[in-house]
């Protein structure tokens, strides 16, 4: 079935309204499209009653801005009503391409400043819509989840600012640990895992694979992604194998213990495809000395599935270790800013997040069950046996 001729059993929360910050102003776009697509084809004997006012547009987008003072000061605009509106606000706290002018000088913005962005859109928006919700691909301060020693507490605090603003839903994907929702205990909070999309691109690109236990190996980089690799090789029907990470704890090297050795946990790799399977990719050495491990154990072919790629050291050794054998595909998101350097890579695979997202703000406009899209085993199960009889 087509999801535009999904039936329709809820009434809208509220109008729709999308509002995606100039960080993620193209999957915004993306999703808008998908948005204005299904709701003009789809039927309903409702459709003009007064609970669907708005429904039909030509687009859910809503203007807003967030302009700087010469001092590098901000303001939310909202350019239109969005009194009643249930809104869906979009920000990509990861992009530092876009810059603004701070007493002359050019700045890069920071995780933090698409944060202020994001707080200062609701905050014009706050009294007035009927329901706020945002969409965060990248978990603002995800990585500091928990506090070792005197350390400040930075994603827990966020998520309740968001809350104290009047914030009701925040949709995240893949977050670094999601035990961090026990901030916001009354509040809806999703983590989304990309499985469903990282499979579907890898066997578009990649048409010799047999997706079975004799034949593939899910692996995680680390002790800490072991249950989202779990998670992957159930659905998948595959053996999982783990490394971990030994590491000098009497040094701190940019702000962490050094990496000495990984020592891998799991049965033989020999002769299979591996997915390397992560949250996200920053420097790349851990997925690095991975790939180069897993080969050296003479795995056959090496993919890497991170849904967010973040390339802080560049693509240098990317390109070497393709170039050399190592690596064979790397997969990442646009939920997050990609250069245009990566998405030139004859390794890269570009794993477009746009329908999912507009999937779930559908979902969430009607108050209706996100179940079926969170777990996705009909559709895997589907895709692998189109996959199966198409190499039959």
């Amino acid at each position: 079935m087509l999801y535009e001729e999904k039936i329709i059993e809820t009434i809208p929360v509220g109008p729709l309204g999308l509002i995606p910050l100039k960080s993620i102003s193209e999957l915004g776009e993306k999703v808008n499209q998908y948005l204005v697509e299904w709701r003009h084809e789809r039927e309903s004997e409702h459709k003009s009653t007064i609970a669907f006012s708005g429904y039909q547009r030509d687009s859910y987008m809503i203007e807003a801005n967030t302009p700087r003072f010469g001092s590098g000061e901000g303001k939310g605009i909202i350019g239109e009503s969005v009194r009643g509106d249930d809104l869906y606000i979009m920000v990509d706290v990861c992009n530092y391409s876009l810059t603004y002018s701070l007493c002359g000088m050019t700045n890069h913005m920071s995780p933090d400043d698409h944060f202020q962005d994001l707080k200062r859109i609701i905050a014009a928006a706050a009294g007035k819509a009927r329901r706020i919700n945002v969409i965060m691909p990248f978990l603002y301060e995800s990585r500091q989840h928990k506090r070792s020693g005197r350390e400040s507490l930075d994603c827990a605090l966020a998520l309740q600012e968001l809350v104290n603003m009047g914030v009701e839903n925040i949709i995240t994907f893949d977050a670094h640990d999601p035990r961090v929702q026990n901030a916001i205990p009354l509040k809806g909070f999703e983590t989304v895992q990309p499985i469903y999309q990282f499979l579907k691109y890898l066997l578009k690109e990649e048409t010799d694979l047999q997706i079975d236990s004799d034949h593939m190996m899910v692996i995680s980089p680390d002790e800490g992604g072991t249950g989202r690799a779990v998670y992957f090789a159930n659905m998948l029907g595959l053996d999982m194998g783990m490394f971990y990470k030994r590491r000098d704890y009497t040094q701190i090297v940019n702000g962490r213990n050094p990496i000495v050795a990984h020592e891998f946990l799991g049965s033989s790799v020999e002769g299979k495809d591996v997915l390397i399977i992560d949250d996200m990719i920053s420097s790349g050495e851990s997925v690095q000395d991975v790939a180069k491990e897993l080969k050296r154990r003479k795995a056959r072919k090496v993919f890497i599935c991170a849904t967010f790629g973040l390339f802080t050291n560049g693509l240098v050794k990317f390109d070497e270790y393709y170039e050399n054998g190592i690596i064979d595909r790397i997969l990442t998101t646009n939920l997050v800013y990609q250069t245009p350097e990566l998405l030139s890579r004859p390794y890269y695979i570009n794993v477009d997040m746009s329908k999912y997202i507009a999937l779930i703000i559908d979902n969430l406009n009607h108050d209706a069950s996100l179940s079926e899209l969170l777990t996705p085993t009909t559709r895997i199960n589907r895709l692998l046996a189109k996959y199966r009889g198409e190499r039959e």
